[in-house]
């Protein structure tokens, strides 16, 4: 299967692997956590996360917290550790606004929307800031982009099949509509694009925390 071929092509790469080294200028500081990283750029009346916490709670906190989240941040960056709360969400359904009135509903009706700790997102936040070079994609991509909309792409679909039958050929047009194609995204060829790139990751594997004798629930990922 191509999964499994795709997981193998990442453990062959993984062991040797050694991307760009983390530079003095991508180090996380208490600038970036509270002006560009966005704590004060945080959108306000959104829900709470599963650790109860909200935009406001960090806005309206003490200057301190954004010394604390910066040395945490770093922390995690040159540990390769991300703490298991952040990988937490809940699911909101809403439901889809053309389809909502005129059917019975199921499940595939709704829209869910993901809710994580707030502390999390600004986490990733200065991830994308300090390392955006890397997540740099194809300029034909419109949807799911900043300063793209859908509009966009119609605009430019419409030139193309102007052009075509203006010069006086037939113009074949294919949609494709790939369901829950970001649910279906493969993590280890995700994992192996960013290796192609470069991407930092640290070699070596953090040490074992010690177990309990007692059974304990563990999370993947």
């Amino acid at each position: 299967m191509r999964a499994e071929s795709l997981k193998a092509e990442y453990l062959a790469l993984r062991g040797n692997y050694s991307g760009y080294a983390v530079l003095e200028e991508q180090n996380f500081d208490t600038e970036l956590v509270s002006n560009i990283g966005l704590i004060f750029n945080l959108k306000h009346g959104k829900a709470a996360g599963t650790d109860g916490l909200s935009a406001a709670h960090l806005q309206f906190c003490h200057p301190v917290l954004s010394v604390i989240l910066a040395k945490l941040f770093q922390l995690m960056l040159l540990c390769s550790y991300v703490p298991s709360g952040f990988r937490y969400s809940y699911i909101v359904p809403i439901p889809k606004p053309k389809e909502c009135y005129s059917k019975v509903l199921t499940c595939y009706d709704f829209r869910g929307i993901a809710i994580s700790p707030v502390v999390s997102k600004v986490f990733e936040h200065c991830i994308i800031n300090k390392f955006e070079h890397f997540f740099v994609t194809s300029d034909n991509q419109f949807g799911f982009k900043k300063g793209r909309v859908c509009s966009f792409i119609i605009r430019t679909a419409r030139l193309v099949i102007d052009n075509i039958i203006k010069s006086g050929n037939t113009a074949n047009i294919c949609a494709i509509d790939i369901s829950k194609a970001f649910d279906r995204v493969n993590h280890h060829g995700l994992l192996i694009k960013l290796m192609n790139r470069l991407v930092y990751i640290q070699n070596g594997h953090r040490p074992k925390r010690p177990q309990s004798k007692t059974a304990t629930n563990t999370a993947t990922d």
